[in-house]
């Protein structure tokens, strides 16, 4: 009763092949566990909760015998990114300077709703150490593989961050989804390196409990999915509501394309897939509109000293550093110690400067559903070049933060879908807007994977 997999496209799937009754939730569980122990999923996990996960899965197949309904989450595979809080297990952001951590006496907010819809919690996932950088290198635990990139015999190449592992589960079919965060584009930047969708929610302060902080202004709870339909459960469970789906036909869509910052310096690959994805949303009747939007090429000078994740993360992790410096990774403390050259006035003067540019932005974005970019302007590069060369790492990472970054500080909400040919390096799409278009974002969002899919026909 093994899943096929190659017939199984994402969580829906899965999920109606145990309600019809051709798999079991168990049986789907082992095929998960076997994928986590596979080569592809090398250094994809912190710890692994084997044991856990199948009595979740055992508890879903036991509920649907009994002729009850089967959970939302039917008993199936979710990764939890090592930033979340699961009881029984400590939680250590992927760093040695939390080697000691304690077990966690409760499960964070996302965890507990994740486990409550039955979720089986298949293990903590690697990350970017404390969640901060782009690329997803690790230098405690190995960094996780570019699935998408190994599928098509390349050399090893960067699996995006900071969700890396997260991402990697997903890709490598060791779990259906993955639970993580985005402060910056941590869930975006592993998806559209990997060729999965990722999320990225208005933030909700309330989410973040019980998860370890990079930047409590900019830090989201969020999933990284294998479709957009599975987004949306995901966001569902985790919010505790149902999306409202707006069912209008394609030509009642409106989105802006802007001109300034987010297309430039795009490889040659992201150039090409961005423009003949455009051209497919054109032909299913889609209103893409280009639009001036200087204000994004203001925000390199407004966080010219670190922004809030530099002055949050030094808040946060100072004393740490002092007493075990030695144990962070080099390149991370590096950065959380710009932070440091921030005084309160730079702060106010940050918040200050945030409000206005959103208000500015939003403006601009009036009248139009939601905007349109490149999720990063690059495809996943080689990782060997920046595990050795520290200037090569940091050019890159700015590059992948770029575009994604600025949703974060308009505290918006955003969604990226693979939109590469087949057989290519995965290519991410982003839709994205202000805050609190959530909904229409993931509603916009099925039509444009639809559109996709089908090349605009």
């Amino acid at each position: 009763m093994s899943l096929a997999r190659a017939d199984i496209a994402d969580l829906h799937d899965a999920l109606s092949a145990v309600r019809a009754g051709h798999t079991t939730a168990q049986a789907a569980m082992a095929d998960s566990l076997q994928a986590a122990q596979s080569p592809p999923c090398r250094a994809a996990f912190v710890r692994r909760f084997d044991a856990m996960a199948m009595a979740a899965a055992r508890a879903a197949d036991s509920a649907l015998a009994s002729g009850a309904p089967l959970p939302p989450l039917g008993g199936l595979a979710v990764s939890v990114k090592d930033l979340f809080d699961v009881a029984g297990w400590p939680t250590t952001a992927a760093s040695r300077s939390l080697h000691d951590a304690p077990p966690a006496a409760a499960d964070a907010l996302a965890v507990a709703r994740l486990r409550a819809a039955g979720a089986a919690l298949v293990g903590h996932t690697n990350l970017s150490e404390h969640a901060f950088s782009g690329v997803g290198l690790n230098p405690h635990h190995g960094t996780p593989n570019n699935v998408a990139a190994q599928s098509l015999r390349l050399e090893p190449r960067v699996p995006g961050g900071s969700t890396s592992g997260g991402a990697t589960s997903v890709a490598a079919q060791a779990a259906w989804a993955a639970l993580g965060s985005d402060t910056g584009g941590s869930i975006r930047i592993p998806a559209a390196l990997q060729g999965l969708v990722g999320f990225k929610p208005t933030q909700d302060s309330a989410l973040l409990a019980g998860c370890r902080p990079l930047s409590p202004t900019l830090d989201t709870t969020c999933a990284i999915t294998r479709s957009v339909r599975d987004a949306v459960l995901l966001h569902e469970v985790l919010c505790a509501r149902r999306v409202a789906v707006d069912g209008r036909q394609a030509q009642g869509w409106r989105l802006a394309l802007p001109r300034h910052l987010m297309l430039e310096g795009l490889d040659a690959e992201v150039d090409a897939a961005f423009w003949s994805a455009v051209e497919s949303l054109r032909r299913a009747g889609l209103q893409v509109v280009e639009i001036e939007l200087p204000e994004l090429c203001e925000l390199a000078g407004i966080n010219a000293k670190g922004g809030f994740a530099a002055a949050e993360s030094w808040a946060l992790h100072r004393a740490r550093l002092a007493e075990r410096g030695e144990q962070y990774d080099p390149r991370v403390a590096q950065r959380i110690r710009r932070g440091a050259a921030m005084d309160a006035a730079d702060y106010f003067d940050l918040l200050q400067r945030r409000r206005h540019w959103a208000a500015r932005v939003g403006a601009r974005l009036a009248g139009f559903d939601a905007a349109l970019s490149p999720t990063v302007p690059l495809v996943a590069p080689p990782l060997a070049p920046l595990l050795e060369d520290d200037t090569a790492f940091f050019e890159v990472n700015a590059r992948l933060l770029r575009n994604p970054s600025v949703v974060n500080f308009l505290d918006g909400a955003a969604i990226s879908l693979p939109c590469q040919p087949q057989g290519a390096l995965p290519v991410g799409l982003m839709l994205w807007g202000p805050a609190d278009s959530d909904d229409r974002l993931l509603s916009l969002a099925g039509r444009v994977e639809a559109a996709l899919a089908h090349g605009g026909r």
